[in-house]
C-alpha cells in the first residue's frame, strides 16, 4: 500500500538549527597590563544565539522548551535541551556553564514564532573589586 504523501511530514525527526556563538576579548586589568591590540587575549565565549525551526509541530499551541542539565564533564560546562513535541526529537547542545544576562537590553531573546525559536543570551562580565 502506498504511504501518502504528509506521511513523511509527521516521522520522528531533529530539527534544523543555526548557532552561533558570541566570542570575544575581555580587557579586564589582567590583560590590559599582559596584552595589546597588535597581540591580544584568547578570545572567551561571550553569548550563544540559537535559532531552531519547527514548521511541522502536531500542537502548535505549545511552545518549545528548553532545559539547562549538568554535565557528565565537570562543573564548567551544562547542557542545554530543547524539546518541543511531535514529530521533533529533542536537541541538545553543551555550552559554557556561567549566569545569563535577562535584559533584553543585553542582548536576552526568548521568542517563538512563525514556527521558530530564537534563544539569545550574553553572559554576565563580572567587574574586578577588591
Amino acid at each position: 500500500m502506498p504511504r501518502p504523501d504528509w506521511a513523511d511530514r509527521y516521522e520522528p525527526r531533529k530539527p534544523r538549527y543555526l548557532n552561533r556563538i558570541k566570542t570575544g576579548y575581555e580587557w579586564n586589568l589582567y590583560n590590559r597590563a599582559h596584552y595589546s591590540s597588535e597581540e591580544p587575549p584568547p578570545k572567551a565565549v561571550q553569548g550563544y544565539k540559537f535559532n531552531i525551526f519547527y514548521p511541522d509541530l502536531v500542537d502548535a499551541s505549545k511552545v518549545p522548551i528548553f532545559k539547562l542539565e549538568p554535565c557528565a564533564e565537570g562543573d564548567e560546562f551544562v547542557v542545554i535541551r530543547f524539546k518541543a513535541g511531535a514529530p521533533y526529537e529533542d536537541l541538545a547542545f553543551k555550552i559554557v556553564n556561567q549566569e545569563w544576562e535577562s535584559q533584553p537590553k543585553r542582548g536576552f531573546r526568548c521568542v517563538f514564532e512563525r514556527g521558530i525559536l530564537q534563544l539569545h543570551f550574553n553572559f554576565k562580565r563580572w567587574r574586578y573589586r577588591r
